[in-house]
Parts: structure tokens; C-alpha cells; sequence
């Protein structure tokens, strides 16, 4: 129609017969206008919703705040910090740029699987509603998605880590676990022919001994995770300590409050020895976290020089537990006299 328009304005209108051309030109505009308004009427505009899809097809959807819960268990710490404090200022500059995820809950709420930082910002600059891609997920399914989205934030405690990765595990091997056409049975194999822990290494970018490393911190008492966390007690050390019985694990943390003192690699080991041998008390805990040298995982006694304070019929065994009974006994006076 442009062109049918350019033609008409270079037409000189003088004539009888560029006059007929006008006319000629103005029916020809007219009927292709027709044929435009005809086209029109098949038009379908797509729904404002449809705008706010995601690639797949999920709609996202604007919630009240006073619907989305926590995750059960939630693992990962929200610290009012300068991170939240730059989230907080780009929401109130852009708003939420990345939907949450949630699934739904009971009373018309929804479990937050991930999106609890953006939430936490959102309140604090009183944003009533946050957009959010709710999703039908099983326990097993919104645990392992809960923890993957998070493990992509830059800084990580040592101790969400352990956490997650536990869930995150137990959550593979409860679905590898699952009867199915596509499951073999095989509890802690997938049909790839990894292990559940390898899995979890790989997508986290882990060695899976790493990953069974981190595992082992949620056996820490929690004073003892949060020296770990603010590198208080080194990350191996706390992997050793781990291994010792709770009450044992309350006891070293006495100990080194008293004095003032931080286990180190090599005492750590020892004391894990000690525990596993069913001979760590006060009396040895002492000894080991107030040796400077730590030049030895083992405290050892010449049998030669022992020989003279035993019966002639007394084995090594029977001298170990004399001695333990003798420290424990002093441990117990060292106690009184302190509380005198």
C-alpha cells in the first residue's frame, strides 16, 4: 500500500487521464485496506501471562509473603550481611529478576525450595508479594533441588555444606531406592553405575572423598561446627574431631576453653585413636591438648621401665588398664581440689 500511495503523490492531476489513474489508484488503496481490516480479525494476542513464562512453559505467579514457609530444614544460614545488604538495593532498584521456587504446601501456602534470601530482602523493604514458579516436587525431588540452587551462591559455610550434601545424598539414595521400570533396585547405584556420593561430587565439583568429609561434620557438636565455620578450628581438624563420642567431643571443648588452646591436626588424630580404642578420658585429653611437641600420633611407655612398678604375671594389657585407672583416678582428684 506504501508504494500505491508513493505513486499517487508523483501523479499529475492535470490531466483527464492521470485523473482516471487517481481513481484507479484509490480503489486499489481501498481494497487492500479491506483485505488488512479482514486480516486483522484473525489475530490472536497473546495473555499477559503468557508474557511471564518461563521457557518451559511455567507460569509465574505473584504470592503474598505471609504464604511461602521456609524449607523444612531448611540448611543454609540468611545473615543480614553486606551481600544481603547489595540484594536488598538491587531489588529496590530492579525488583526480583529471578523467580523463586516453590511447591505447594497445606492451607493454600507454599514450601519454599529456593528464593529464601529474596524473600528475606523483600520483607525487609516491605514487598508484599514475590514472583514465584510453583512446581509439583516430592520430598526427594525438592531436596535435591533446594540444595542445588543454593550451592550456587558465591560464599558457603563450611557447615551448609556438610548439611545439604547429607540431604542431598540421603535424598539419591532414597530414590535410587524406589522399585520403578526405569530403577534397577540398586540402592546406592544409579543406572549410570555411580555411587550416590559420586554423584553428589560430580555435580557439586567435589571429590567425592571431599564430599564424605563434609558429610562427617554434622557429627560435630554445634560449638564445635561454629568454630569450624569461623576458621576458629581448621576444616581436617573438625573432620577428625567427628569421630569422637558427643560427651568426648564436650569434653575436648572444655578443655581447650580452659587453656586457651586449639587442637591442631596431629592431636586431633590422637584423641580420635585414643576414642576409638575406648580410652579417651579427662586425664588423656589433658595430656594430649597440653603436648607442644606433637612430634607423635601415640604416647609411648617403654614396657622395660614399666616392668618395676607390675607382678611379674601382669601382661601388657593388664598395665594399660592400671595406668588409665591411675589417670582417671588423678584426673578425678584434679577435679576436687579445683572445685575447693
Amino acid at each position: 500500500m506504501a508504494k500505491i500511495k508513493e505513486n499517487v503523490e508523483e501523479m499529475d492531476f492535470d490531466t483527464e487521464e492521470n485523473t482516471e489513474e487517481l481513481e484507479t489508484a484509490v480503489e486499489e488503496i481501498k481494497t487492500e485496506e479491506t483485505e488488512m481490516k479482514s486480516s486483522a480479525k484473525n489475530v490472536t494476542l497473546t495473555p499477559y501471562e503468557e508474557l511471564f513464562c518461563t521457557d518451559n512453559m511455567e507460569v509465574v505467579q505473584q504470592i503474598e509473603m505471609s504464604k511461602l514457609l521456609s524449607f523444612h530444614k531448611h540448611p543454609f544460614q540468611i545473615k543480614d550481611d553486606e551481600e544481603m545488604e547489595k540484594l536488598v538495593q538491587s531489588i529496590a532498584e530492579k525488583g526480583v529478576l529471578i523467580p523463586a521456587i516453590a511447591r505447594p504446601a497445606e492451607n493454600g501456602c507454599y514450601e519454599l525450595i529456593s528464593g529464601h534470601r529474596r524473600r528475606f530482602a523483600c520483607m525487609k523493604l516491605g514487598i508484599d508479594t514475590m514472583p514465584v514458579i510453583v512446581r509439583e516436587l516430592d520430598d526427594d525431588e525438592s531436596t535435591i533441588e533446594m540444595v542445588d540452587s543454593n550451592l550456587q551462591r558465591e560464599h558457603i559455610l563450611p557447615s551448609e555444606k556438610a548439611f545439604s550434601y547429607k540431604m542431598k545424598l540421603e535424598a539419591i539414595r532414597r530414590k535410587a531406592g524406589r522399585p520403578s521400570k526405569n530403577n534397577s533396585g540398586q540402592v546406592v547405584q544409579n543406572l549410570r553405575g555411580k555411587y550416590s556420593v559420586e554423584i553428589v561430587a560430580d555435580e557439586a565439583g567435589e571429590s567425592y572423598k571431599q564430599i564424605q568429609r563434609y558429610i562427617r561434620l554434622t557429627k560435630l557438636v554445634d560449638k564445635l561446627l561454629q568454630m569450624v565455620d569461623e576458621n576458629k578450628l581448621k576444616f581436617n581438624v573438625g573432620v577428625e574431631l567427628s569421630y569422637l563420642e558427643l560427651e568426648e567431643q564436650q569434653e575436648v571443648l572444655k578443655f581447650m576453653k580452659k587453656w586457651n588452646v586449639i587442637a591442631s591436626l596431629e592431636q586431633a588424630k590422637q584423641l580420635k585413636t585414643y576414642s576409638q580404642e575406648k580410652k579417651l578420658n579427662s586425664a588423656v585429653i589433658a595430656l594430649i591438648l597440653t603436648d607442644k611437641t606433637e612430634k607423635s600420633a601415640s604416647i609411648t611407655l617403654k614396657k622395660r621401665d614399666l616392668k618395676q612398678y607390675f607382678p611379674k604375671s601382669y601382661s601388657k594389657k593388664d598395665m594399660e588398664n592400671v595406668i588409665f585407672e591411675l589417670l582417671k583416678q588423678w584426673q578425678q582428684q584434679q577435679n576436687i581440689e579445683e572445685n575447693e
